[in-house]
């Protein structure tokens, strides 16, 4: 067995190649007869194993193997083993039979081999030579005239041999009289065959001998040589003087193959000199015309008219051979012969073929580079020429192949065709592929010829795209603005926010977190929390707005996506809402069971400034802001309170003439909603005289000069003398305390002489008798405090008092100054006036009882 292998390697794609195989066979091989194997001959890798391995691919029969057989153009002859590779035959082969019209027997396979290279595999069956040639009978009978010219040629009867190439028919022996009357000549028709005509070489005497005996031999070019003869009888009968004789020797008529039956191909004309019988003329075939040209055209005998019998094929046979004689019904007959040669004329009638060789199993990842191969195709055309030229597209798509693209829109598929090797294609992507945008596209390969008018041939497939984690999570929004209430309950849904993914499955599930921060000192995670999944935020403790009015922090959202998750962030900020929840404490005048008592001099006329009424609210804005109004006690109007400031005049000059004592109720009320308030009951007595040292006083802006000069002069003479006094208790208090003066200290009062004990003595104040008192702190920390120290006359008191206040520094007015009881070791002189300096020190309990309070106007 002669075997022959042609490797022709043609990369199309990274992971999918397409190799040639020609492989040649002797015919008659019996069963399981091995004719080449794939994987060797091809050099392929080895495939995977068999249970790693799936099915597919296009036609054949699938298998779950390494090899796939896709097409088979003799599936009963041939066949590959699916594990090794083995290509081998499944019955014996006859040439013959299986390509009797043509020279030569070729069978084709397609092979998917390892799921990644296609194996275009051809077979040659190799003719031996096993048929002899043969005559359709045993004898051939001739008629030759006596008076035939040298040079006349009969043609004889043909022999047939089934074989092909050398051992086909080869020639033709004649072996002769003794007389030499007669030769043979052998000639070639247009697809080779060989024909033998007798050629008379002398002049024939039918009175000399009347018959002739011939053997005509048919010899093939086996090696040895097979032959087959036949006897010719040739019969000298006395002549006919004219032969009919034809226009010319041959013709040339070219005929479109798609020529209805009927139409008319040739009318030969033969003419005859002689008249009745021997002038009239018969038209037919000559013995040796093959049978498919019988089956094709029919001869009138009378006319010469040949038509179309059969339907013509350009694709079967392009041209065709018919041999004519013309004889004369005299006695003696020779017959004249012509060549009429019919080439028919391709026609546009077959429609381009497509065929999908393999096409790439599952979805196509949208990852996939450009270049990507998902489907070999094969698009053939029977025709020629011209109709045979393809042109094929990817509808939509943007490649072309095969001399140029198709009209129609373009760009919508993006994939394209690439021309690869006897027109096979690939399908390959044209531009990256994005799911989002498209899922699925159905690609539609679109085949044209050149013929005219142009024959169209589709088909499709579909594509899945495969998604990938190519997407992060967007937020909606850059920056989402929450509000809240103060005083809010924890765990209240405070709202949202959103990222959407358009990925599908674990790649566009979204997960929220909020990234680490701090507000101030306190890390984010004890305000709020995110739920993962929806994103809904949540409070985690209630806001204060008097100590947080916004804050601000970010929120990620992270997909599940694989090998690695995308991610994105957001800002949230949250407005915390303010609400009325602080009512106006009232700080100024110190209240005693909210009442306070004030003293007003007699007389002191119109506008005098009783009282500031001072409230604090810790709201803000308008929650905040305060109005102080008069709500009873004032049905006499003697008294106006300003609503911003609080303070509270005299509108009246005699007021005590009225009523010597008023009780007024104050109502202090913020503008939040809704509106909390507080009251306080002043006391207001009409005293005689100058205010008792201590009793805080005001004076009033206005001046009312209608009083009388010696209450005039009474009050300039105790001023100058109060003067004068605290100058000189001043002087002496810096003298005895000088030890002492970097310290911010509070004034130690003398205790008065003991009950029966004789004159009092002063008790001179040492660095040890000083103590020293922190003043509260406030609650915010945020401004200085400064005490306020005072000794007024304690000619009767058994004890020292310590007088202090918070005075903010950017405070215009005093607040309240406190007396706090100290230890009762230190005895104070009757009359005794004591110093006072200031200190910032911790503030007044705020357990001592209202009796140790008493209030003054700085």
């Amino acid at each position: 067995m002669y075997l022959s292998i042609c490797c022709c390697f043609l990369l199309w794609a990274p992971a999918l190649t397409l190799k040639n195989l020609n492989y040649s066979v002797p015919e008659e091989q019996g069963a399981g007869t091995v004719i080449g194997n794939i994987g060797k001959d091809a050099r392929l890798q080895p495939g995977l194993p068999p249970a790693e391995r799936g099915g597919g691919g296009g036609g054949g029969r699938s298998k779950s193997g390494s090899y796939r057989v896709l097409e088979n153009s003799a599936p009963h002859l041939l066949d590959v083993d699916a594990d090794s590779g083995l290509l081998y035959t499944k019955q014996r082969i006859d040439r013959e039979s299986l390509c009797r019209h043509n020279a030569k027997c070729q069978l084709s396979l397609e092979v998917f081999a390892n799921d990644k290279e296609i194996c275009m595999i051809k077979v040659e069956i190799q003719d031996i030579n096993d048929n002899a040639p043969s005559f359709p009978s045993d004898q051939i009978e001739m008629d030759i005239s006596e008076n035939a010219a040298p040079g006349t040629r009969f043609p004889l009867t043909s022999a047939h041999d089934p074989d092909a190439g050398e051992n086909g028919l080869r020639t033709y022996l004649l072996t002769r009289d003794d007389h030499g009357l007669f030769a043979l000549d052998v000639k070639s028709r247009g697809d080779g065959t060989k024909f033998p005509e007798l050629v008379i070489q002398k002049a024939l005497d039918r009175e000399q001998q009347n018959h002739h005996t011939l053997v005509l031999t048919a010899l093939d070019g086996g090696d040895p040589p097979r032959s087959a003869t036949v006897q010719i009888n040739v019969k000298v009968i006395d002549s006919n003087d004219n032969s009919p004789v034809f226009e010319a020797p041959s013709y040339l008529v070219e005929l479109p193959e798609n020529a209805p039956l009927g139409t008319v191909v040739i009318d030969l004309n033969a003419t005859d000199a002689d008249e009745g019988p021997n002038g009239e003329v018969l038209y037919s075939f000559s013995s040796y015309v093959p049978d498919r040209v019988r089956e094709l055209f029919s001869i009138d005998p009378k006319t010469g008219l040949i038509r179309v019998k059969g339907n013509l094929d350009y694709e079967e046979n392009g041209m065709l051979e018919i041999d004519v004689q013309a004889r004369d019904l005299g006695p003696n007959p020779i017959p004249a012969h012509c060549k009429v040669t019919v080439k028919l004329i391709d026609r546009n009638d077959n429609a381009p073929s497509i065929g999908f060789v393999s096409v790439r199993q599952g979805a196509l990842s949208e990852a996939a580079p450009p270049g990507t191969v998902i489907a070999l195709v094969r698009v053939t055309d029977r025709d020629s020429g011209k109709n045979g030229q393809l042109q094929c597209r990817v509808l939509g798509g943007g490649g072309t192949g095969g001399g140029g693209g198709l009209g129609g829109p373009g760009g919508s598929v993006p994939f394209k065709l690439e021309e690869n090797y006897d027109n096979f294609y690939t399908v390959v992507t044209d531009r990256p592929l994005d799911r989002e945008t498209q899922d699925e596209y159905n690609v539609t390969i679109v085949a044209r010829d050149g013929g005219s008018p142009p024959l169209n041939s589709t088909k499709s497939f579909a594509v899945k795209i495969l998604d990938e984690n190519d997407n992060p999570p967007r937020f909606t929004k850059g920056l989402y603005v929450l509000q809240v209430h103060e005083n809010n309950i924890p765990g209240e849904y405070l709202g949202s926010v959103l990222a959407q993914d358009p990925d599908l499955g674990q790649n566009g599930t979204v997960s929220y977190s909020i990234l680490p921060s701090h507000i101030g000192d306190v890390s984010i995670y004890t305000y709020v929390s995110v739920n993962p999944t929806n994103g809904a935020i949540y409070a985690l403790r209630s806001f204060n707005y008097e100590q947080t009015k916004a804050f601000e922090f970010k929120v990620l959202a992270k997909d599940s996506g694989a090998p690695a998750h995308l991610e994105s962030n957001a800002t949230v900020r949250v407005t915390v809402l303010d609400v009325n929840d602080n009512a106006p404490v009232i700080v100024l005048p110190t209240l005693q069971n909210d009442t306070a008592e004030l003293q007003v001099p007699r007389n002191a006329g119109l506008g005098y400034l009783v009282s500031t009424v001072r409230a604090l609210d810790s709201d803000f804005g308008e929650s905040g802001r305060l109005t102080y109004e008069i709500v009873d006690g004032n049905d006499d109007h003697l008294f106006e309170i300003d609503p911003s400031s609080g303070e509270i005049r005299t509108l009246h000059p005699f007021w005590e003439d009225v009523t010597p004592v008023v009780e007024l109720v104050v109502k202090v009320t913020d503008h939040g909603k809704p509106t909390l308030s507080a009251v306080a009951k002043l006391i207001i007595r009409s005293v005689s005289g100058s205010l008792p040292e201590g009793v805080p006083r005001v004076n009033g802006e206005q001046h009312h000069w209608d009083m009388s000069l010696p209450l005039i002069v009474t009050l300039s003479t105790i001023s100058i003398i109060l003067l004068a006094a605290m100058i000189t208790i001043a002087v002496k208090c810096k003298r005895e305390n000088k030890e002492i003066r970097t310290y911010n200290c509070r004034i130690a009062e003398y205790s008065h002489p003991q009950l029966g004990g004789g004159k009092g003595k002063k008790k001179k104040i040492n660095k040890n008798d000083i103590m020293l008192v922190q003043s509260e702190v406030e609650e915010r920390n945020a401004m200085n405090v400064m005490n306020v120290v005072s000794s007024p006359s304690l000619a009767t008191s058994p004890m020292y008092f310590d007088y202090q206040t918070r005075l903010p520094l950017s405070s215009p007015r005093s607040e309240v100054m406190y007396l706090k009881p100290a230890s009762n070791n230190l005895t104070v002189p009757q009359g005794h006036a004591g110093c006072h300096t200031s200190f910032t020190g911790q503030g007044t309990n705020a357990s001592e009882t209202p009796a140790t309070r008493m209030s003054i106007i700085q």
